[in-house]
């Protein structure tokens, strides 16, 4: 049953997160490549959305080099957190939600996933395909 869990988990965290990166597929990343700007960070960084919020979440469906998709994803929510949402960490909403409740979501969900590997139904697991 524990497998049948993390594959949930990997499921919604990576299909919910590419939804975000597919977006910024459609929309480009210059609202990003701003923000870096102002931050004093080269803006070529910015590409690194998609491979935060595009490639990781792939990899974490399909469960095929979890942990360091989960790393590179956690890394992803780090950045939007400090960089877009800053100012809503300390912060509570009106209906009591933590400032950035959902960037809190993805990256623990992520830290989960780091700790424990992409389970029994993955890409990485050899003996499911046995």
């Amino acid at each position: 049953m524990i497998d049948f869990g993390i594959l949930i988990h990997r499921l919604s965290l990576g299909i919910l997160m590419l939804l975000h990166g597919i977006a910024k597929i459609g929309k480009g990343v210059s609202s990003i490549e701003g923000l870096l700007e102002k931050a004093g960070i080269p803006e070529i960084i910015a590409y690194g959305v998609y491979i935060g919020e595009v490639v990781a979440p792939a990899l974490i469906i399909i469960g095929y080099k979890t942990r360091i998709a989960a790393v590179i994803f956690a890394v992803n929510c780090l950045a939007a957190m400090f960089l877009v949402h800053s100012d809503e960490i300390f912060t509570i909403t009106k209906t009591g939600a933590w400032g950035v409740e959902l960037l809190g979501l993805y990256l623990f969900g992520s830290v989960v996933l780091f700790l424990t590997g992409p389970g029994k139904f993955s890409l990485s697991n050899k003996s499911f395909w046995s």
